[in-house]
C-alpha cells in the first residue's frame, strides 16, 4: 500500500452469501500443485515442506476420516496441539465440513480441558499423547465428547490420525457454508467469570484478507513467520487465514522452548522475509548483539499483543533497517489499526484504521469525540458490520450486549486520535491481564488461588513488567494459622500452575490484612492497579 487515504476512501469489502476458505482460497493456490504452503522445522533437524496442494488432499482425507468417526456438520473440535503439521490440516478440514474448530494451548490443564468441551458441548477432541492424558482424566466428565483422536499414535478408545489418514480417500465435497454460519470458537479471559466463547463465522477469514495484505504485507513469494502458540487467535491472523489468502507460505519452528539464539539463527538458515511477533519476543531479542546477526531476506517485521516500547523498536530498526509495524486488534476481530506501510509510523502510536474498518473514539453516548480526546475505541457495525468481526459470545447475551452501544462495537481499550488521525492508546477499561501476549483473567486466578486453605482473600491485578509488559500479580489475605514466608509464595504458585494453565501463575505475591472494597462488598481491583501503575507512567 503505497497510498493509504486512497486505499481506505476507495475500499469495499467483498460479502458473499457462501463462503469456505479451504474450498474458495485453499483449492484455489493448490491449482498449482507445486505452490508451496509451509516450511517446516522442529529442534531435531527434521525439516518438511507442505504445498497448497498438498494440504487440500490432506484435509479432505481428515474430512472423510472425522466423517466416518461420527463428526457432522455444526459439531464443534476441540484441537489442543503445538505447532505441528497436522495443526494446519486439522484446521482446513474442519472449516471444509463445517464444523466449528475451537483451538486451545497446550498448555491447558484437565480442568480447563473440561471446561471447554462442556462449555462449547463439543463432540470431539483432537490432541497429541502429551495431553491426552489430561483429556483422559476428565473424559468421563463431558457427557457430549464422542470422538477422541490421537495425532502422533495408538491409544485405546482413540482414532489414529495416521493410520486412518493413510488410507482415507482423499476426495471430499466442501461444504457450501453460509458466509455467517459458525466456523471458529476461541475462549477468551474477561474480568469476571471463566473464559467465555467468542463465535467467528466463516467470513472472518475475509476479514483477514486485509490482515495478510496490509498489515503482514505479503505476497504469493513470501515466507512468512509468525512466532506465536497455535492456541491463540494470533495463529488465526498470522500463521494461517493472513498469509494463505495472500498465497505465501508459512514457515513453522516447532520449537520445546523459545530460545533467542535459535530465533536468532532462523533468520540466516531459512528464507524468511517477513515476521512477527509479540512484544515480548522483540524485547528479549534485542538484548543480543544484533550486529552479528544474519538476518537474511527479512523484509518486513510486525508485532502485535500490547504496545511496543519506542526505544525497541529504534534498536531493532538499527540492526535489520526495518520499523516493527505496531498492529491492533483482539480476539473478536481481525486488525482493525496499525502502522501500514503508506503510513509514516509514529512510535508510541497504535497507526491508522485499517481499510474497511471505521475505526473511532466515542464518548458513553456513543458520540464520535474530536481529537486529542479520550474515550473507548469502537468500531462501527451500522449499517453493516465488516467482515471478521465475531458474532457473538455464545450462550452469553448480556455480555454480547455489553459490547455493543448504538452502532458500535465496543473493544473496552480506550485512546485517543491526534490532530493527523493517528490512535493512540491510552489502556483497557476492564481488569484483564496482558502478559506476554497471553490475555488473562483476574477471575480464573483469584478462583484457582482460593482453592488453597492459605487464602482467605485475594485480589489479582497486572502488574508493570520491563520484559514482560505486564504480570499476575496476587494480594492475598491469609487464613488464621498461617504466616507470610517465601516458601508459602512458591506453594501458592506452584498450586495455580496444576489447578489452571501455567501461564496465569502469579508471579508476584504480596500478602495484606485488607483488600479495598466498595460499600456493597466487591474488591476494587482498580485501586490496586493504578497503585501498582503509578510509578511505571
Amino acid at each position: 500500500m503505497t497510498d493509504y487515504q486512497t486505499e481506505y476512501a476507495n475500499f469495499s469489502w467483498p460479502r458473499p452469501s457462501h463462503y469456505n476458505f479451504a474450498r474458495d482460497v485453499i483449492d484455489v493456490w493448490a491449482q498449482d500443485t507445486s505452490k508451496q504452503a509451509m516450511q517446516w522445522v522442529d529442534d531435531d533437524g527434521n525439516n518438511e515442506s507442505r504445498t497448497f496442494h498438498d494440504i487440500s488432499v490432506a484435509s479432505q482425507k481428515l474430512c472423510n476420516v472425522l466423517s466416518s468417526a461420527g463428526v457432522q456438520r455444526s459439531d464443534t473440535i476441540v484441537l489442543i496441539l503445538g505447532r505441528k503439521i497436522a495443526w494446519w490440516e486439522i484446521l482446513t478440514a474442519s472449516l471444509r465440513m463445517g464444523a466449528v474448530i475451537s483451538p486451545g494451548t497446550t498448555q491447558l490443564s484437565a480442568k480447563d480441558i473440561a471446561y471447554r468441551i462442556n462449555t462449547a458441548q463439543a463432540t470431539c477432541v483432537i490432541t497429541d499423547k502429551d495431553n491426552a492424558g489430561k483429556v483422559e482424566q476428565v473424559a468421563d466428565q463431558c457427557a457430549t465428547l464422542r470422538t477422541k483422536v490421537l495425532v502422533d499414535g495408538e491409544q485405546e478408545g482413540w482414532v489414529n490420525y495416521v493410520a486412518e489418514m493413510s488410507v482415507a480417500d482423499g476426495t471430499f465435497e466442501t461444504v457450501d457454508t453460509a458466509a455467517d454460519e459458525e466456523a471458529m470458537c476461541y475462549f477468551t479471559s474477561g474480568t469476571t467469570g471463566y473464559p467465555k466463547m467468542t463465535i467467528h463465522t466463516h467470513d472472518y477469514a475475509i476479514g483477514h484478507q486485509n490482515t495478510g495484505k496490509y498489515w503482514l504485507n505479503l505476497t504469493p513469494e513470501d515466507l512468512h513467520w509468525n512466532i506465536s502458540d497455535t492456541g491463540w487467535a494470533k495463529a488465526a491472523w498470522s500463521s494461517y487465514f493472513g498469509p494463505w489468502n495472500c498465497g505465501a507460505a508459512v514457515f513453522v519452528h516447532d520449537s520445546k522452548g523459545f530460545s533467542v539464539a535459535d530465533t536468532l539463527a532462523m533468520f540466516s538458515l531459512y528464507p524468511i522475509t517477513t515476521m512477527c511477533g509479540a512484544p515480548t519476543i522483540y524485547r528479549m531479542l534485542v538484548l543480543e548483539d544484533l550486529d552479528s546477526v544474519d538476518f537474511g531476506g527479512l523484509r518486513h517485521s510486525v508485532g502485535a499483543g500490547e504496545p511496543l516500547n519506542p526505544e525497541v523498536i529504534e534498536v531493532w530498526k538499527k540492526a535489520t533497517g526495518l520499523t516493527i509495524r505496531d498492529g491492533y486488534g483482539q480476539t473478536e476481530s481481525t486488525i482493525l489499526c496499525g502502522n501500514f506501510l503508506g503510513v509514516e509510523p509514529r512510535f508510541g502510536s497504535m497507526g491508522k484504521p485499517t481499510p474497511g474498518i471505521d475505526l473511532k473514539v466515542i464518548d458513553e453516548q456513543g458520540q464520535v469525540l474530536g481529537p486529542n480526546e479520550e474515550g473507548d475505541i469502537a468500531v462501527r457495525i451500522h449499517p453493516q458490520k465488516p467482515p471478521g468481526l465475531f458474532k457473538e459470545y455464545k450462550n452469553e447475551p448480556e455480555k454480547t450486549a455489553k459490547s455493543f452501544r448504538g452502532d458500535w462495537y465496543l473493544t473496552s481499550d480506550r485512546a485517543y486520535v491526534d490532530d493527523d488521525g493517528y490512535f493512540w492508546f491510552v489502556g483497557r477499561d476492564d481488569d484483564v491481564i496482558l502478559s506476554s501476549g497471553y490475555r488473562i483473567g483476574p477471575f480464573e486466578v483469584e478462583s484457582a488461588l482460593l482453592e488453597h486453605d492459605a487464602v482467605a482473600e485475594s485480589a489479582v491485578v497486572s502488574s508493570p513488567d520491563e520484559e514482560r509488559g505486564e504480570v499476575v500479580k496476587a494480594f492475598i489475605i491469609l487464613t488464621p494459622g498461617h504466616q507470610p514466608s517465601e516458601e508459602l509464595v512458591s506453594e501458592l504458585q506452584s498450586y495455580v500452575k496444576k489447578v489452571t494453565a501455567p501461564y496465569k501463575y502469579p508471579r508476584r505475591v504480596e500478602f495484606v490484612d485488607v483488600l479495598p472494597k466498595t460499600v456493597s462488598g466487591k474488591i476494587r481491583r482498580v485501586e490496586l492497579r493504578e497503585a501498582e501503575w503509578a510509578g511505571a507512567k
